[in-house]
Order: C-alpha cells, then sequence, then structure tokens
C-alpha cells in the first residue's frame, strides 16, 4: 500500500498547482454530473479523491446548507489548491485514502469520484470500501469530463477492453464490491456511470 501511495503523491503533487488551468472549462459538467446523484437537500455526500475541490461548489448546490459534503484526498497539495480556490467552504476537507476512509459504516447518501477508479490500488477492495460508508440504496458515481476514447487519444494511447471502465469490466468490478451499475454514459465529452448500494445481506440462522 505505501508504494500505491507513493504512486499517487508523486503523480498528483507536482501537478496541484496548474490542475485547475489546465481544465479551466469543466465546471458544467461536474454540475451536471451531480445533479444526476439523486441527492435531495440535507443528504451527505462524498467526493472521494477530491483533488482540487471542483466537484464541491456542484455537490454542495445539490443537497444545499443544510447538507454535508465532504472532500477526501490522499495529496496535500491537492487540498492545499482547493483551499486556496475558496472550495473548502463547500464542504470539508479530509487528508484520506479512499481505501480506509474514517467513516462511519452507512453514514453517506452517496460517493461522487471523478477520475477515481484509475486511480486505486485495489479497485474492488477499494469500491467495496466506498460501498461500505455509503447507506443501502445509496449511489455511487464515477465520472469524468470526457468519455474513454477521447481521454485515450489525449494520452496517446489505444482504448482497449481491458481498461477497467469498459462497461463489462467495470459491471462486474461493481457487482463484487456490493454495488449494482444502474446506467452507463460513455460519450466524448462525458464519462458517467451510476451504481446504487446493495441491499446489505442478512445473515442465515443457523440455529
Amino acid at each position: 500500500m505505501a508504494d500505491a501511495h507513493t504512486h499517487v503523491l508523486d503523480f498528483f503533487t507536482p501537478r496541484a498547482a496548474g490542475w485547475d488551468r489546465r481544465f479551466a472549462d469543466d465546471g458544467p459538467t461536474y454540475a451536471a454530473a451531480a445533479r444526476q446523484l439523486g441527492l435531495r437537500p440535507g443528504d451527505t455526500v462524498l467526493d472521494a479523491g477530491c483533488g482540487t475541490g471542483r466537484a464541491l461548489p456542484a455537490l454542495r448546490a445539490v443537497v444545499g446548507p443544510m447538507g454535508t459534503v465532504l472532500g477526501a484526498d490522499l495529496t496535500p497539495a491537492m487540498l492545499a489548491e482547493a483551499v486556496r480556490a475558496g472550495r473548502g467552504g463547500c464542504g470539508a476537507l479530509l487528508r484520506a485514502d479512499v481505501a480506509r476512509l474514517p467513516l462511519r459504516d452507512g453514514v453517506l447518501d452517496a460517493v461522487f469520484g471523478a477520475g477515481l477508479i484509475s486511480h486505486l490500488a485495489r479497485p474492488e477492495a477499494d469500491v467495496a470500501e466506498l460501498a461500505r460508508v455509503v447507506r443501502p440504496g445509496g449511489t455511487l458515481a464515477l465520472f469524468h469530463p470526457i468519455g474513454r476514447a477521447a481521454l485515450a487519444a489525449r494520452q496517446g494511447r489505444t482504448i482497449t477492453d481491458d481498461d477497467l471502465r469498459a462497461e463489462p469490466r467495470l459491471r462486474q468490478l461493481l457487482a463484487g464490491a456490493g454495488w449494482r451499475l444502474e446506467s452507463y454514459t460513455d460519450e466524448d465529452d462525458r464519462f458517467l456511470a451510476l451504481a446504487s448500494r446493495k441491499e446489505r445481506e442478512t445473515p442465515v440462522s443457523r440455529g
């Protein structure tokens, strides 16, 4: 796990200061995705791997002043940029690993993860940890402001079926981690997979 942490920190720390400038036009796409979470005023939502907190204003707008918005990220430099951008006022910022969240079971109504899944060290175990902190029936949104093909082209690589965000692979991953994939959108200008937290199984009595 230490190696995974080092990889994340090495990748994001030097990019933090210029992150918002690189993706300055993504705000409306974030806002549209936040509105699809099915959240209501007063709900509690976590932005997992929140980075510079670009989703926090949109999530706050959905849950309103009585709701709770949390942003968790492993990289101190990213959280510092979120504060510098004034987004700390939209939610509580936590330095935390999404693989071991400092939250009680079932305390959240939803988790939002932008560009998250490709940075998870143990995808199924880490997505199961997200399931742990979400109530049954709650929502997971895996989002990216551009689709898989556009992202692959930007990175100079070829899109493959092995990609964790490919629908069959993602559906299987989520199912094994306590989620049910409800909708899947992969377009040039948006990727959004919405999943619902499965009901927890009741132990069978052996008495």
